[in-house]
């Protein structure tokens, strides 16, 4: 529980610290985020390469930019499904560490309630629960294609259409539906995922 609140204490001031950012920027805003990562292996004491996906939904977003949605949706690693049916795998991020601390690196994609996408590269640095990110929009990222048929698209691009070139930051906490298994061989495999995501731009 001390672990947990002091994860919480720092996320918090990385909230500040993302509104901050924010204020000085010319646009900006930020979006609560709650959602959940898999691990692959799971994450325990020892340090080691590993790979995960995450999704969430972003809420009560604020923003000086006029009209800016106030929700959407984020996800990594994931299976992309284009409107014709056609599957495409989202970068798998990947990181090193355990659960006392990692470091990691990948690529969100943000669909707002108004249809329009964000990319953003991040990494994050994490101590215990709490994890800070760090990112920046990019134009755009490239799908391949899962098992295409013959006639169809081997590869998808998302591009960028809201924020462009802005920069992104993080607080956020990971709590695992059971801390003790950091102690197992098989180590924690999901954990749910709470805190604030900043966007600004100069």
């Amino acid at each position: 529980m001390r672990k947990l609140a002091a994860a919480l204490a720092l996320a918090t001031a990385l909230v500040v610290v993302a509104f901050a950012g924010t204020a000085a920027a010319q646009t900006g805003g930020g979006c609560h985020l709650q959602g959940s990562a898999s691990f692959n292996p799971g994450l325990n004491s020892s340090s080691k390469p590993f790979s995960y996906s995450f999704a969430g939904q972003l809420s009560s977003c604020q923003s000086n930019q006029s009209g800016a949605p106030t929700s959407g949706s984020v996800e990594a690693g994931k299976v992309y499904t284009d409107p014709t049916g056609e599957q495409f795998q989202e970068p798998v991020s990947t990181g090193t560490g355990g659960c006392s601390n990692s470091t990691t690196s990948g690529t969100g994609i943000v669909t707002w309630a108004d249809g329009t996408v964000t990319v953003v590269q991040y990494t994050t640095t994490g101590a215990a629960a709490a994890v800070k990110l760090d990112g920046r929009v990019v134009a755009s990222v490239t799908l391949p294609a899962i098992n295409p048929q013959p006639g169809q698209p081997t590869s998808t691009t998302i591009s960028t259409t809201r924020y462009a070139g802005a920069t992104a930051l993080g607080g956020l906490t990971f709590q695992p539906p059971d801390p003790t298994a950091c102690n197992t061989p098989t180590g924690v495999t999901t954990a749910a995922i709470d805190g604030f995501i900043a966007l600004g731009s100069q």
